[in-house]
């Protein structure tokens, strides 16, 4: 079972920034993709960004593009969302998630998709707030 653990979370004025790390806790896995989405209260759960594992191809939600920078360490086994510009609207608790297959912003859209996903953080809060 793969682990994942969020940090970096907190409280924040509009137009600051903040970086999340996700880090995995596993001798070896078969993920070739990892992420964040974010739900925000109550919202669905929403995709933000994932890059994948074996390559440099990164996807971003609309929402986020210019603004969030995903990226890894494969040596330290973690994910970074690097998120400048911050808005209220981006206000969520984000959570970090693994996945055996590697898609799009429309494909981590698809509710089928979403659902099928088991492997997930346990969340860390962003409030942007004045």
């Amino acid at each position: 079972q793969v682990q994942l653990v969020e940090t970096g979370g907190g409280l924040v004025q509009p137009g600051g920034s903040l970086r999340l790390s996700c880090a995995h806790s596993v001798r070896t896995f078969s993920v070739y993709a990892m992420g964040w989405f974010r739900q925000a209260p109550g919202k669905e759960r929403e995709f933000v960004a994932v890059i994948s594992w074996t390559e440099d191809t990164t996807y971003y939600a609309n929402s986020v593009k210019g603004r969030f920078t995903i990226s890894k360490d494969s040596a330290k086994k973690t994910v970074y969302l690097q998120m400048n510009r911050l808005t209220p609207e981006d206000t969520a608790v984000y959570y970090c998630y693994a996945d055996k297959n590697f898609g799009d912003a429309l494909y981590y859209s698809d509710y089928d998709v979403k659902r099928s996903l088991d492997t997930w953080g346990q969340g860390t809060l962003v409030t942007v707030s004045s």
